[in-house]
């Protein structure tokens, strides 16, 4: 059983063991380890692998390119898409305008915050009472 998976995968990934998945290759390297007369099926891969590395590849005509580009299926494009598309667009900008709001809300409270405690400090530090300074 192991030998036919063997000659499987060489099948389909050739003899060189570097383009065969990981998991299989450990099973290769550790089944040609345990039984050396199976390195046959890998020397017959090898074959097979300089005779088709011989082979001219293929290179399409400017024709048949065109033709292919042309029969090739459009995307279809709506106005539900657009409007989709604007739509989302539209929620972007909304929550970034929130976020811009929160922000600056929240500077200002934290501001005016650090203000009042530096007063209060100042105030601690000159024995002035604070009511006062706060006024």
């Amino acid at each position: 059983m192991k030998a036919e998976r063997l000659q499987a995968l060489a099948d389909a990934y050739g003899a060189d063991l570097r383009r065969w998945p990981a998991d299989q290759r450990a099973f290769a390297e550790s089944l040609l380890a345990a039984d050396p007369s199976l390195r046959d099926v890998l020397d017959q891969a090898a074959a097979l692998d300089a005779l088709l590395d011989t082979a001219p590849t293929p290179v399409p005509s400017a024709a048949l390119t065109a033709r292919v580009l042309a029969a090739a299926p459009r995307p279809k494009t709506s106005g539900r898409w657009r409007q989709a598309v604007w739509y989302l667009g539209a929620g972007w900008a909304a929550a970034a305008c929130a976020g811009v709001v929160a922000g600056v809300g929240l500077t200002s409270h934290l501001t005016a915050d650090a203000r009042a405690d530096a007063v209060l400090y100042q105030s601690a530090l000159t024995g002035v009472d604070d009511t006062e300074v706060l006024g």
